[in-house]
């Protein structure tokens, strides 16, 4: 494969190697289900689907596993406080998060395991670390003895001593402040339903703990891409690393990391009171536009979101979807097996292996519709049908196919206003030639100034005026 990756473990791009040619196994840490998902959680799901969607353009079979976590403190407390039981309050927003996937185009994992359906093999990886001596019992819970484990750090590049002690249990009370918690001890006060038996007494599993366990149970020992926010590097990640190779397995080969949503610079989160739920953001906006807005920046930068980053995404989606009704209405829309079997543009898959670059693949895209655009004015059916082809097979990597049928309705809603505007544009373009032709050269000008401030490209050929909508950029 020629697709490079940016190995946060490593700091550097690597080749993607598949552990088993022609497969490729990635884990994706999913949603804690305690309340309603915002855009900041679907910055992560769509760009692993972006990814998803390239590995599978480029023939691997991927096996794309994304966790619930269904069962934690704050999930337990939120749901006392509501006088609801705690699974029922997670379910109701396990099923929110599954919709705002699916409202955003995100294809459903292989595998979406949930934390408490996996206690078995939670507590075998638990049994197996005590027996190794890397982890220890105290009052009924287990807790991971970091300095057994000379590796721990590694992975975000920390020494040990630097770090802060981990909150699960008073500094006094554990080896090392830093232990964190393979098993809780159930708490006086807390449902039955919430405790599970174990060897060690009844209680419920750690946070970094279920990871592991499910990524083994599906992937196995060692799986290719591990995957999730950059938030959750230190200490979720560097703990389930350290917990899986403590226990003898290899784990992940290159671990991926998607940058924050952000408002004012600030990272989009519940305790800040900065998150836009996606149910409120597709009140207002397209979900073509939103999936739009998260995938179009380089998963590793942040995107700083505001209602003017949202109403530049319905305006880029206008135009994509645009060009390709127009196309289609003038040389026919191309199969689907056609879109999904087209030689993709050099520039574009260039950019898209290294490190999956949308931008630069996305300004690909705006030439191609640029040159596309001007074809469809001056007639050119041939470049027409080619445009179209490449522009649906991108967007079609991307998730963004205006013509495919899961955002066919996004896109025939564009075109009610792309008819209009045809009309308008049009009659401009009348009073224009008049104009020139009675040499009245300055109302030919302003009618040429008005439709430019308006994003509107007129350009003149020797048999008329042919316009454009302007690209972003």
């Amino acid at each position: 494969m020629t697709l490079h990756l940016f190995d946060t473990a490593t700091r550097e791009e690597r080749p993607l190697t598949p552990l088993n040619p022609g497969k490729v196994g990635i884990y994706l840490c999913g949603p804690t289900v305690q309340s309603s998902p915002h855009i900041g959680h679907l910055r992560s799901a769509v760009a692993f689907d972006v990814l998803q969607r390239w590995l599978q353009r480029q023939g691997l079979e991927v096996t794309m596993v994304r966790n619930v976590t269904d069962i934690d403190d704050k999930t337990l407390t939120k749901a006392a406080d509501a006088g609801v039981e705690w699974w029922a309050w997670a379910l109701r927003y396990e099923r929110e998060f599954q919709a705002a996937y699916a409202a955003v185009g995100v294809l459903p994992p292989a595998a979406e395991p949930r934390a408490t359906g996996h206690i078995p093999e939670i507590l075998a990886l638990v049994a197996r670390l005590v027996d190794a001596e890397h982890a220890y019992v105290l009052d009924g819970s287990v807790y991971f003895d970091v300095r057994s484990f000379a590796e721990y750090g590694s992975l975000t590049r920390q020494a040990l001593d630097d770090l802060a002690p981990a909150p699960d249990a008073p500094a006094d009370d554990k080896r090392d402040p830093r232990d964190f918690a393979l098993w809780k001890a159930s708490k006086p006060g807390e449902p039955d339903t919430a405790s599970w038996d174990s060897p060690w007494g009844p209680g419920r599993p750690g946070w970094h703990i279920e990871c592991s366990a499910m990524a083994r149970r599906y992937l196995g020992d060692s799986f290719d891409i591990h995957g999730g926010g950059l938030d959750l590097r230190f200490p979720h990640h560097e703990n389930e690393q350290a917990q899986s190779r403590a226990a003898g397995y290899g784990f992940a080969q290159l671990w991926l990391h998607s940058a924050w949503v952000t408002q004012s610079g600030a990272k989009m989160s519940k305790s800040l009171g900065n998150g836009l739920l996606v149910s409120e953001v597709l009140e207002h906006h397209s979900a073509a536009a939103l999936r739009l807005a998260l995938a179009q920046v380089h998963y590793r930068s942040m995107l700083e979101y505001s209602e003017q980053t949202m109403d530049d995404a319905e305006a880029t989606w206008a135009r994509l979807s645009g060009f390709v009704s127009r196309a289609s209405e003038r040389v026919g829309a191309p199969s689907a097996q056609a879109v999904a079997q087209a030689v993709l543009p050099r520039p574009f898959v260039e950019a898209m292996d290294d490190d999956l670059s949308v931008p630069r693949a996305m300004a690909h895209v705006h030439e191609v519709v640029r040159a596309g655009n001007a074809a469809v004015t001056a007639g050119d059916d041939a470049t027409v049908a080619e445009a179209l082809l490449a522009v649906r097979a991108m967007l079609d990597t991307l998730g963004l196919d205006p013509g495919s049928p899961r955002w066919a309705e996004a896109s025939r809603a564009s075109e009610p206003a792309l008819k209009a505007l045809e009309v308008l544009v049009g009659a401009d373009l009348v009073a224009r030639a008049e104009a020139r032709a009675g040499k009245d050269w300055a109302a030919a000008d302003e009618i040429r100034d008005r439709l430019q401030s308006a994003g509107i490209i007129i350009e003149d050929a020797a048999d008329g005026a042919r316009w454009s909508l302007a690209e972003e950029g």
